[in-house]
């Protein structure tokens, strides 16, 4: 991957007459030697506004989401360091292990993100981003907060990474693509019954509260979380419930989510985690086991776009009349190849619906 060389070393830039007015302003500064700056003003999404000395040629972005956007824009290549999930997730990154600076996001090498050189550094809303601002200060790297796994802020996400990657046309076509998605579902599920669902994340019984990215999509395919009004969840919104407790509230579909990965996940890995959700002590009279409504999925499908192939994928789960004519493994293969720019492995790695199974 070639990468720009890193900024020039960081000092005053004397601004004329000029003033920021707003998100995504962007203000030409004085000519310093051979190259004209440019300072860019975004609001992020904790509502603070940031200044960067653009235009961003080397970038640190920590979250794998972030990242499939910041690609999606055709802005991979200012990507110069990323968090351990990010390699973990997203091997096709041009990213070595030298270029890993947080083993998570609440565990950030600040002096390896400085000796990076970066020109911003990008992280999600769950990530210690107050502590990154103030540790990054120091060192002149701004910290923009983008969260890009939520369903609920995606246009505003989108909005945001183009302005600060200069890549507004980019994320244009991007959000078009989202846009192709949300309103084949919406279109179709307007006027129908709402479907009772339980949505299960990484681990046995963690499941999703408002606020969560999940709950928006929940809803947006014409469901009901059987969880809506739990409440007491972690930073991500999502909550540990006790396993009799979705047996009470019985819902007609049950979709168990891994953690986003690139690589497909093995077909026996799909049929034991079926196993095993519907072998569950009293689940056997829960109706999405009655009738064979119980999904598994890897989350790089069902959580890719901020969730947005999610929604559809669910949709059709819920409501499959209304979108018998709908194929949202197309739309999967659009986005892995289009957007991401790597091979498509095909479905079977990524979703496993009721009758997959050998």
């Amino acid at each position: 991957m070639s990468r720009s060389a890193p900024a020039a070393a960081l000092g005053a830039v004397a601004v004329a007459a000029l003033a920021l007015t707003g998100c995504g302003t962007v203000v030409a500064a004085e000519p310093t030697g051979s190259s004209a700056a440019a300072q860019i003003t975004v609001t992020d999404d904790q509502g603070r506004e940031v200044v960067i000395d653009g235009p961003v040629e080397r970038a640190v972005v920590l979250n794998s989401y972030a990242n499939e956007f910041v690609r999606a824009i055709g802005a991979g290549d200012t990507v110069v360091g990323v968090d351990r999930s990010s390699l973990n997730r997203l091997p096709y990154l041009e990213i070595t292990d030298d270029e890993v600076i947080a083993e998570g996001l609440d565990q950030i090498n600040y002096e390896a993100v400085a000796a990076l050189e970066p020109d911003v550094v990008v992280l999600p809303r769950n990530a210690v981003w107050q502590e990154a601002a103030e540790q990054l200060e120091g060192f002149g790297i701004p910290v923009v907060v983008a969260t890009a796994w939520d369903y609920a802020v995606f246009d505003d996400t989108v909005d945001l990474l183009g302005e600060v990657f200069g890549a507004e046309q980019e994320a244009d076509g991007f959000q078009a693509f989202a846009d192709e998605i949300q309103e084949v579902v919406a279109e179709r599920v307007e006027g129908l019954d709402t479907v009772p669902v339980y949505w299960e994340t990484a681990e046995p019984y963690l499941t999703v509260l408002p606020g969560s990215g999940f709950h928006a999509i929940i809803e947006a395919a014409g469901g009901e979380n059987v969880f809506a009004e739990a409440g007491g969840g972690d930073v991500q919104q999502e909550i540990t419930v006790d396993p009799a407790e979705v047996v009470t509230r019985d819902p007609a579909v049950i979709v168990h989510e891994y953690e986003p990965a690139a690589t497909p996940t093995e077909a026996s890995a799909f049929e034991a985690t079926r196993d095993e959700l519907t072998s569950r002590p009293g689940w056997s009279a829960i109706q999405a086991v009655e009738d064979d409504q119980v999904y598994v999925a890897n989350g790089w499908a069902t959580s890719a776009i901020a969730k947005s192939i999610g929604a559809l994928y669910l949709a059709t789960w819920l409501h499959p009349e209304a979108f018998e004519d709908v194929d949202p493994d197309a739309y999967l293969e659009r986005w892995v190849t289009e957007f991401q720019g790597t091979d498509f492995a095909g479905v079977d790695g990524y979703i496993s619906a009721p009758g997959d199974q050998g």
